[in-house]
């Protein structure tokens, strides 16, 4: 079953870029290249245990494993060893990235509470965009029953748009709610 967001982008999203833009190659057009899911476990210094809940929450949420990333140096201030486990994360291309931004854009970011749009704010200036998620629960696999704690994760979505007009056209006819102006947050 071919995710209905990625049909779209061929059928309308493209097209309508290219008629935009002016774009006269049809490689010109922007596109969704990943989709990475990141996760601090600040926890996990005291209870190496927190990863592993925090890997099934993200196993579920992206439909792919994560990986556990792993401190690069030791901190003595903050009981960090090099080599601890500090967080996941997780890359998605293809079929299920096109299903996870679908859940996304639809799902689980109107699921926020007063939620208004994501902020133009949240490009990066290369065309790409991070969303700071404060709560795992807007996604519905996650059930409530069985949180043991609220986490919030990164989720950064890279395109192939040379500049953010183009990235946020592309992310606005993928269905992302932007909000109007340019008040922070999202």
């Amino acid at each position: 079953m071919a995710a209905r967001l990625k049909e779209r982008y061929q059928t309308e999203v493209a097209p309508g870029l290219r008629e935009r833009f002016g774009f006269r190659n049809p490689m010109q057009v922007p596109r969704v290249e990943k989709v990475v899911i990141n996760v601090r476990v600040g926890g996990a210094v005291a209870d190496p245990r927190q990863i592993d809940k925090v890997v099934e929450d993200v196993t579920l949420i992206s439909g792919q494993k994560p990986v556990v990333t792993r401190a690069r140096r030791s901190i003595a201030a903050f009981k960090l060893r090099q080599g601890m486990p500090i967080g996941v994360k997780v890359t998605l291309r293809g079929e299920r990235m096109y299903q996870f931004l679908d859940k996304l854009f639809n799902i689980a970011l109107p699921r926020i509470k007063d939620f208004k749009g994501v902020s133009e704010r949240a490009f990066d200036g290369r065309g790409n965009l991070n969303l700071g998620i404060k709560e795992q629960l807007i996604f519905p696999e996650i059930e409530y029953d069985k949180v043991d704690k609220i986490r919030g994760l990164d989720v950064t979505v890279v395109t192939s748009a040379p500049d953010d007009e183009q990235a946020r056209e592309l992310l606005r006819r993928l269905g992302l709610p932007l909000r109007e102006g340019g008040a922070a947050g999202a």
